[in-house]
């Protein structure tokens, strides 16, 4: 298996610097790795260090509460497209899922679904640590008919991150109709593993060049 086609190689922390950002592109061009996932700034610079990899730029929106207004996201979304983001990772309106506002979670997906339009790969955080599985399975439900193309399960910023359990439950929701992306907690090869043969089809992960290395390992 080439574990590092899953990985989209992740740098989230607010306290990133443009040197932290070059290295972990420098590593996805080394390791293969399907995208390198960064905060909205870094956009442009992800970008252009990855030009002619074949590595692609993996930008959140949103991120990491989900409650910013749906106008706002959708904007991050397209300014980050048009800097040469291909993949876009947003996170739904949490509270209004809580409180049964499902328009509203959908309404908030599909406005930045349609400012991206064909431009890139929309993936949708629900942020599974937060909700019931009844919830869980609302979110991925609500995420496909907007136009999400995976639905993922974490920010790696609450109060848990991707769990087995919650990765099956979410490929059983979506049916086919979209992808899933783990994310959030996954350190070591035999995480990474438990999670693609629950049904992950991309991980999200800090510590992409340890799973490599331990895979070559083996």
């Amino acid at each position: 298996m080439d574990i590092a086609g899953y990985i989209d190689h992740t740098l989230l922390k607010p306290e990133a610097t443009e040197e932290q950002v070059k290295q972990v592109c420098k590593e996805a061009r080394e390791y293969h790795f399907a995208s390198v996932c960064v905060n909205s700034c870094h956009t442009e610079l992800v970008h252009k260090e990855l030009e002619g990899s074949g590595v692609r730029t993996c930008v959140v929106a949103g991120f990491p509460l989900g409650a910013s207004m749906s106008g706002v996201k959708a904007f991050e979304a397209m300014k980050s497209v048009e800097l040469g983001a291909q993949e876009i990772d947003m996170v739904m309106n949490i509270g209004a899922l809580k409180e049964g506002s499902f328009d509203l979670v959908e309404k908030d997906i599909r406005t930045v679904s349609e400012m991206v339009g064909e431009g890139a790969v929309l993936k949708v955080i629900i942020e599974t640590c937060l909700l019931t599985d009844e919830e869980k399975k609302k979110a991925c439900d609500l995420a496909v008919r907007a136009g999400a193309h995976y639905v993922k399960t974490s920010t790696g910023f609450s109060s848990g991150g991707a769990t087995v359990e919650d990765v099956r439950l979410m490929r059983s929701s979506v049916e086919g109709r979209a992808k899933v992306k783990a994310s959030g907690g996954i350190r070591s090869l035999e995480h990474a593993l438990a999670m693609i043969h629950a049904g992950a089809d991309r991980i999200g992960t800090s510590s992409g060049v340890t799973i490599v290395q331990e895979s070559l390992k083996g």
